[in-house]
């Protein structure tokens, strides 16, 4: 079994002590979730494993001719290369292999004694070649590039036109392509759909390596994970489990922590009174001073921020009629591209209507359009009585005043009831101590968007419209926030691909697909497992756009066309049994050449053996093809199965 050790890991930042002396172990078997504050090292710790930055010290071990393979969470950059050149670039640990293959065959027709050693390793080659799936990279490439959302007609553009977050997913497949021994996930899901999720999910489930990630979508990684290290102040704490348990047997721990924390301050006090209350006088000098030097000496207790318990509430909001929002007809599109026609649909006071879908589908469209930024469609679209709304889209940043300090952003839309309360609803959203007197035009995107979404938040609407509201948002603040919109006194309709988020707050899904809106009322199970379904349906690598075209239209076929259907089974049934038969003649070739390759009286005969060797690769290709010919067509069937029940 491979396994990779980490012991004695220290790295420190000037006097800060990133990573303190930490040591942990992964097998090939490992499924485990990094945990930790925002700042606390996740990322450091990636790195260093990878080899990006430089330890103090550290002992590594890794069991012999193991790979580690680490995704980043930013700073991703493709330059011309095309989608399917990045992705197969996953390929490169071959390229010394292949190198090694171009060079024995230029040699092999040298006379120089030396045919049948080379002509053994040529063999080698191609068997490890075919073995680790070299042969079977362009059918491998396309399924998992499908998987995280490309279309084949992705594949020849440039990797550097893709928006950012389409960049991150090139870079995942890659990562995926490389089929590492060890892999690290630094928030993978970051810009995935709830699609792409699902897809990696069962991905990573038959995954054949270890396996350790960070993410802040608390049910992917309870799907995922099965042991959890927590890093905190340096020191790195393993819990056995997924990320559920990891935190029911943290929250026990933490009250024992504040009960503690509690005690501690009291005596500190106490303490801190008899040095002020003695400390002039001379009878009491050496009582002083001893407790002058206990008080250095205490290791204070302390919480780990990303565990905190903080609360946050929503200001109170009027009541607004039963239909909060009325939608007729609606129709929106971009050109010759519809996004949605004839879409009709009401949301009443309390629902919390969660919106998901595959990017691109038009739920950010559809959002702004409810909020009325979005003037330019066809259709009806209305408030109901007495309906305010707040709108959160991705860009509201823009509302931010650059020269006002975090803290004053807030008190500038905060009622006077909720000003005591700011500092603890800024902390909800990870402004800490000092972070409040930073100014918003030093604040990251990820802090302008948790700060834009707080301002909206802390306005008393009765209708809120929020485009991802968990976004740049940790597990914990996730959990503040969903309490609160649990709590909250209107209605709700929002945006989102983060499982946990929905699944326990949504009352009613709308999921938009290329197929269209489809409904679903307020039962995340049945719809888990209605996407995945749809997963399943479509995963199949398609060679090209018009057939994935004539799969989904396979769906859609009328009563009338079903003897058609039929006819087309039969034919298809015939062409799959002729591509098996096919299939079966190349595998005899390929065993009949592989036996002529390692007859003793062909070893001296360079020339022949080149030939044969060419033959064999020849027919290894064909049956490449023919293999990806006989899934495509298998699939198309399995299509017309379903529809024909």
């Amino acid at each position: 079994m491979k396994n990779l050790q980490v012991s004695d890991l220290t790295l420190s930042f000037g006097e800060r002590k990133i990573l303190d002396n930490i040591s942990f172990t992964l097998s090939e078997t490992s499924r485990s979730a990094l945990a930790g504050a925002n700042g606390s090292g996740k990322s450091t710790l990636f790195k260093t494993l990878a080899g990006l930055l430089e330890a103090d010290s550290m002992n590594l071990s890794l069991t012999k001719d193991s790979r580690i393979a680490y995704l980043p969470q930013s700073d991703i950059v493709f330059s011309s290369e095309t989608v399917y050149e990045a992705a197969e670039k996953g390929y490169d640990r071959f390229k010394g292999l292949l190198a090694e293959l171009e060079e024995l065959e230029e040699s092999l027709a040298l006379d120089d004694g030396k045919q049948i050693k080379r002509a053994q390793r040529i063999s080698e080659i191609h068997d490890e070649l075919s073995e680790s799936g070299y042969y079977d990279r362009k059918s491998r490439i396309e399924t998992i590039l499908m998987g995280l959302g490309f279309h084949t007609s992705d594949f020849s553009r440039a990797a550097g036109t893709f928006s950012g977050g389409w960049q991150m997913r090139i870079a995942l497949a890659k990562i995926l392509i490389e089929d590492p021994d060890f892999l690290l996930l630094d928030e993978p899901t970051n810009y995935l759909d709830i699609e792409a999720m699902t897809w990696l999910e069962d991905y990573l489930s038959s995954f054949e390596g270890g396996l350790m990630l960070v993410s802040h979508d608390q049910d992917f990684l309870d799907s995922t994970v099965n042991e959890v290290f927590e890093l905190f102040n340096g020191k790195l704490k393993r819990y056995p489990g997924n990320y559920t348990k990891y935190l029911e047997v943290r929250q026990q721990e933490i009250e024992a922590l504040e009960k503690a924390y509690k005690r501690q301050q009291e005596e500190i006090e106490k303490t801190e009174q008899f040095i002020e209350k003695f400390r002039y006088k001379a009878t009491k000098a050496k009582q002083v001073q001893s407790r002058i030097k206990m008080l250095e000496k205490t290791e204070l207790i302390e919480i780990p921020a990303h565990l905190k318990k903080i609360y946050f509430s929503f200001p109170d909001c009027e009541r607004s009629g039963n239909d909060v929002l009325i939608i007729e007809n609606l129709k929106k599109a971009y050109g010759t591209n519809v996004i949605y026609s004839g879409f009709s649909f009401t949301v009443n006071r309390g629902e919390r209507l969660a919106i998901t879908g595959r990017n691109g589908a038009g739920k950010s469209t559809l959002l702004r359009i409810l909020a009325g930024q979005d003037k330019m469609y066809e259709g009806s679209v209305r408030l109901g009585s007495n309906v305010k709304t707040g709108y959160f889209a991705q860009d509201a940043e823009n509302t931010l005043t650059a020269g006002n300090t975090v803290l004053e952003e807030i008190e500038s839309v905060a009622d006077t009831s909720d000003i005591p309360k700011v500092r603890n609803m800024l902390g909800a959203f990870l402004f800490q101590d000092d972070d409040v007197f930073k100014t918003v035009n030093v604040l990251s995107g990820g802090e302008k968007s948790r700060l834009s979404l707080l301002k909206i938040l802390m306005h008393p609407a009765n209708l809120l419209l929020l485009d991802e509201p968990t976004n740049h948002l940790d597990i914990n603040s996730k959990e503040v926030l969903l309490k609160a919109m649990k709590e909250y006194g209107g209605t709700a309709v929002f945006v989102s691909h983060d499982k946990h988020f929905i699944s326990n707050l949504a009352t009613k899904i709308l999921y938009l697909s290329e197929e269209g809106p489809e409904f679903f009322e307020g039962d995340w199970e049945y719809f888990n497992y209605k996407l995945k379904q749809k997963e399943e349906e479509f995963s199949v690598v398609k060679k090209t756009d018009a057939s994935y075209q004539e799969k989904k239209n396979v769906l859609q076929l009328s009563h009338e066309q079903i003897k058609v259907l039929r006819n087309k089974k039969k034919s298809l049934k015939r062409e799959i049994e002729e591509i098996e038969d096919s299939i079966k003649r190349i595998e005899d070739d390929i065993a009949e050449l592989e036996g002529e390759s390692m007859k003793s009286e062909n070893y001296s005969d360079a020339l022949k053996i080149t030939a044969i060797l060419a033959k064999k690769k020849d027919k290894e290709r064909e049956k490449e093809e023919k293999e990806n010919l006989w899934l495509e067509k298998t699939m198309l069937l399995e299509q017309y199965n379903e529809q024909d029940k």
